[in-house]
């Protein structure tokens, strides 16, 4: 069984001093500050959420999600934490604390996805297991180092920015405190496990082998349980992350549609109605002229319902949250299951699946893969050359420069040996990409645009 004193550790991952104390922010507030100003929570302004490279200034991008899904989770967080600090031993945990730690997770629950989203990590898998320059990295990894590429997660790929790639120089990156990478954690395990958490938290996984160290000492200091080599059960905070991108992603995702004429105003008000369940909601908004003014109404009604609702399930789960046995989504425990279904029906039908969407997704697809087939073998040259190889190409040599910090990789005998780390850095670059930066360097390096 878990325990709250341990789940909100202020351990900085890497630090091997003690957190200073501020009476102006709490650990966790510091947190959400590091990530909020970081390089590669600002990239998010130009990575896709659902509309990739759109035209209009009102369509949500990933750096507006993940503000509004850390909006909700600290709402979240903080409503749950008034039910904790009343009826279990918090020490000195304050309600907010526990808002603020979920959302400084939340904020970064995006941070590692690659250009074009879910498109870009099915490109990357696609490309280690299909493409030829992929296929022979393949051939020198062992099994443990290839599932990390064959099922590549953006999940991953954020722990990693978190931990390693954001303040490069230190020990654990950000340094970020353990309860807040654990709530970020919603799938704690590596690709490669023998035995998966049981239910959601075993669909995908948080961590490359590059990073296990990193993230054994934050399972160790919250005091995750753990269920075999490299997997662990979720930490309680991490379904209120969820539940709070879940609820961003469902419901704006729809507004967003509705603004872009994918959705009719009507069936909107229907099914966010159904949802409120309120008849003076009903009755405000029929005195709202403006059908812009009446969906952000309707909006922030729905957002607050879910909100309380997520909450009550949370507390009324807490023993299953805190044995790990919770095997489903907190959005799967409350009521108006209905229309939320016919929402995700008709966001996947006519929203997700838009023509629109779909052919800029795939352009995106070769996008990635085909930079990948540039760059993974500029660098395997730049490697082969420090060992006392083969003279790199000219080509080879201009391109790997835009690779950051290649210099000091070049200087590093493991990183020179390893295949694995040597596709890790070149994905590093690849998903911290923008999508305009992707695209405007793509079309360079085919000649297509200079």
């Amino acid at each position: 069984m878990m325990e709250w004193k341990k789940l909100l550790s202020p351990h900085r991952v890497g630090s091997s001093r003690p957190g200073e104390i501020s009476q102006a922010r709490s650990p966790f507030q510091r947190d959400f500050d590091r990530i909020v100003f970081s390089s590669s929570f600002r990239r998010l302004q130009d990575k896709t959420q659902v509309f990739p490279l759109a035209k209009t200034d009102y369509v949500r991008t990933r750096l507006t999600h993940s503000l509004e899904a850390s909006s909700v989770a600290r709402s979240l967080g903080s409503a749950v934490g008034v039910h904790l600090c009343r009826e279990f031993d918090m020490g000195d945990a304050q309600p907010s604390d526990v808002g603020a730690a979920v959302a400084a997770a939340a904020l970064a629950h995006d941070i590692g996805n690659p250009p074009l989203g879910h498109a870009g990590e099915e490109a990357i898998r696609h490309w280690f297991t299909h493409s030829p320059v992929g296929k022979a990295m393949r051939d020198v990894m062992n099994d443990d180092e290839a599932a990390d590429f064959e099922f590549y997660e953006g999940n991953a790929q954020g722990f990693r920015v978190l931990t390693r790639l954001e303040m490069p120089d230190q020990a654990g990156g950000m340094q970020l405190t353990c309860a807040t990478l654990a709530a970020f954690a919603k799938y704690p395990c590596a690709s490669r496990v023998m035995v998966r958490p049981t239910g959601v938290a075993g669909k995908k996984f948080n961590f490359f082998r590059a990073e296990e160290q990193l993230f054994r000492e934050m399972a160790e200091h919250t005091g995750l349980v753990q269920t075999g080599p490299w997997a662990w059960q979720r930490h309680p905070l991490a379904y209120l992350v969820e539940a709070a991108d879940d609820i961003a992603y469902r419901i704006v995702d729809f507004e967003d549609g509705q603004r872009l004429g994918l959705v009719s105003y009507q069936e909107l008000e229907q099914l966010f109605l159904e949802i409120i369940d309120s008849e003076r909601s009903a009755e405000y908004v029929a005195t709202i002229a403006s059908p812009l003014r009446k969906s952000e109404f309707l909006r922030a009604q729905v957002i607050g319902r879910l909100v309380g609702e997520c909450t009550k399930a949370f507390i009324d789960h807490h023993e299953e949250l805190l044995s790990g046995t919770l095997e489903k989504p907190l959005l799967s425990y409350i009521g108006c299951q209905e229309p939320l279904r016919r929402i995700e029906a008709r966001s996947t039908r006519d929203i997700y699946q838009h023509r629109a969407v779909a052919e800029v997704i795939g352009a995106g697809f070769e996008m990635v893969s085909g930079m990948l087939d540039i760059f993974v073998p500029c660098v395997n040259e730049m490697a082969l050359e420090a060992t006392g190889g083969k003279i790199a190409s000219f080509r080879s040599r201009r391109l790997s420069a835009l690779l950051p910090d290649m210099a000091e990789n070049l200087a590093d005998e493991e990183w020179r040996r390893s295949a694995y780390l040597r596709l890790l850095r070149v994905l590093d670059y690849v998903s911290g990409m923008t999508d305009s930066y992707a695209v405007s360097l793509f079309q360079k390096l085919k000649g297509i645009s200079l």
